[in-house]
C-alpha cells in the first residue's frame, strides 16, 4: 500500500512537471507583437530601426519586439564597447534583446558576461516557435 501511494505521489509530480514546462506565457494578441532571430551582431542596427518604423506604422497596436541573437556571434555580445550601442538604441525603443542559452554554451560563452540589458532563453529556435504559438510575427535572419 505505502509503495502505491509513493508511485502515485511520483506520478501526479511528474505530470504536473510536464504541464507546468508546456505553460507559457500569453501574449496581448490585440497588438502587433514582433520576434526576430539573427546570427549577427552588426544586424541589430537595421532591426531595430525596422522596429522603429514598425512601432510608427503600427501606432497603438505595436506591442513587443524581441530579439534573440544566436550562433557563433554570440561571443561578441560580452563586449561592451560593441554592443553598447546597440543597447542604448533597443532601451530607447522598448526591444527586448536575448542571447540563445544553446549558442552560449555550444561556443563557451559565460551568460554572466553578458550585459545586464540582456536576456538569455535557453533556446533560441524554440523560444521562437512558441512566440509564433502565441500570435508574434517573425523573421530570421
Amino acid at each position: 500500500m505505502k509503495h502505491i501511494l509513493t508511485m502515485a505521489l511520483v506520478a501526479m509530480t511528474f505530470i504536473a512537471g510536464l504541464q507546468e514546462g508546456k505553460a507559457q506565457t500569453t501574449y496581448n494578441k490585440e497588438r502587433n507583437n514582433y520576434f526576430v532571430l539573427t546570427r549577427n551582431v552588426p544586424q541589430l542596427k537595421a532591426i531595430i530601426l525596422a522596429a522603429d518604423a514598425l512601432a510608427t506604422d503600427d501606432g497603438e497596436k505595436f506591442g513587443e519586439f524581441h530579439v534573440v541573437i544566436c550562433g557563433q556571434t554570440v561571443s561578441d555580445l560580452t563586449n561592451l564597447e560593441t554592443m553598447q550601442p546597440y543597447l542604448d538604441m533597443a532601451k530607447n525603443k522598448n526591444i527586448k534583446l536575448l542571447a540563445c542559452g544553446f549558442s552560449l554554451k555550444k561556443f563557451g560563452v559565460d551568460a554572466t558576461k553578458l550585459p545586464k540589458e540582456m536576456g538569455v532563453v535557453e533556446n533560441g529556435i524554440l523560444y521562437g516557435f512558441n512566440l509564433q504559438k502565441d500570435g508574434f510575427l517573425s523573421i530570421t535572419l
